[in-house]
């Protein structure tokens, strides 16, 4: 199946659908999207699990191309990447949709963005627009060197991820990919040619802890996804945030450790933060300072060179960001206007917003 290529020109000047870049057709008349490891299984009308990509009449679209929930810039040291162009400034973008539903996360209203989603379902949504172009442009215009994807996972709209991404490198910025790693192989392979790095979880290794968060999820998929990223010759570090109760025994953090080792090199950074309380495990209390150096002391006996603490941070947030007009040129009632698909496809019925549903996926 080809796609639009977005890069060298303004396909999409206005807010629209755009085709999920990896889907099949089933026998069974659904359509299969492969972003993700979900790989969702949609009838028309359904949306998947990240509530970004709906199937239209056997296509799949994402719903979330070129829409920005968040912005800020800062050093590319809090990603966290401390050994891919130190102290350089780099602007973090991200979109609504996540193929997890962690727990413990603080970036709820820009990541999942399920209400947010169903504006946009339903031409209603007033979030910024903004091409490939128009990112890259803003980017340098503020002066960074790199372009960061997160807050949520950037497998949901790897459609813009990709766009913007090719963009950047003719425009001498790198790239950023911060990401839970539940992403297929075929999305890493149309990453590597456009990605720099890729700042990943190793949230646990125990499979139970995996399931809490995503209940198709496994470790073994999760860590075969960071070594073939590393394969295919991306940058890659990783980070794992240590919750009290949950994934603190110290010989299991040691055995995080021995894995990279063993699979990404004595080398390669791994980033231990911490945990703050927050929704669901808001009764929790935050990770004592000495279990983090612990965890370190421990991993460096292992024969890990590079690892950091973050005895004051912990995932990659965005509750302080400027509004994102401070960041887009123009009038912020324009920027914020009703958005609606300026495609004709969808009928009178517009976009269909019946849910992703567990029995759908089989």
């Amino acid at each position: 199946m080809s796609y639009p290529d977005t890069r060298n020109n303004e396909q999409y000047p206005a807010y629209q659908l755009v085709k999920t870049r990896l889907q099949k057709q089933l026998d069974n008349g659904s359509t299969q999207c492969d972003l993700c490891l979900w790989r969702c299984k949609m009838v028309h009308g359904q949306r998947g699990f990240c509530q970004a990509h709906v199937n239209r009449h056997g296509t799949l679209y994402n719903l979330s191309y070129g829409i920005i929930s968040a912005i800020d810039i800062g050093p590319i040291d809090d990603k966290p990447v401390r050994h891919y162009r130190p102290g350089s400034q780099v602007m973090s973008v991200g979109s609504y949709g996540c193929n997890f539903r962690c727990k413990g996360c603080h970036n709820l209203d820009i990541s999942w963005g399920v209400t947010a989603l169903d504006d946009l379902a339903r031409g209603q949504s007033t979030s910024a627009y903004v091409t490939p172009r128009q990112l890259v442009d803003t980017a340098k215009r503020f002066g960074v060197e790199g372009i960061a994807f997160t807050y949520s996972e950037p497998a949901v709209w790897l459609e813009y991820v990709l766009d913007v991404s090719a963009l950047a490198k003719e425009a001498g910025l790198y790239t950023v990919y911060v990401s839970n790693s539940f992403v297929t192989q075929e999305a890493l392979a149309e990453m590597a040619p456009y990605v720099d790095v890729l700042c990943s979880d190793i949230k646990s290794l125990s499979n139970d802890f995996y399931k809490d968060l995503c209940p198709v999820a496994n470790v073994e998929q999760v860590l075969a996804c960071i070594e073939q990223a590393k394969q295919l010759g991306i940058h890659v570090e990783v980070r794992t945030n240590v919750i009290p109760t949950k994934n603190d025994d110290p010989d299991e953090l040691e055995n995080i450790a021995v894995w990279i080792r063993d699979h990404l090199g004595a080398d390669c950074p791994w980033h231990i933060t911490k945990f703050f309380p927050a929704y669901k495990l808001s009764h929790l209390p935050a990770t004592p300072n000495e279990l983090l150096w612990k965890a370190r002391d421990r991993a460096r006996n292992a024969g890990l060179s590079n690892v950091y603490v973050y005895g004051d941070k912990g995932c990659d947030c965005a509750t302080d960001n400027l509004p994102i007009d401070h960041f887009l040129q123009g009038d912020p009632q324009e920027i914020h206007r009703v958005k609606k698909c300026a495609a004709s496809c969808c009928g009178s019925d517009g976009v269909v917003l019946k849910k992703y549903e567990l029995r759908g996926s089989d």
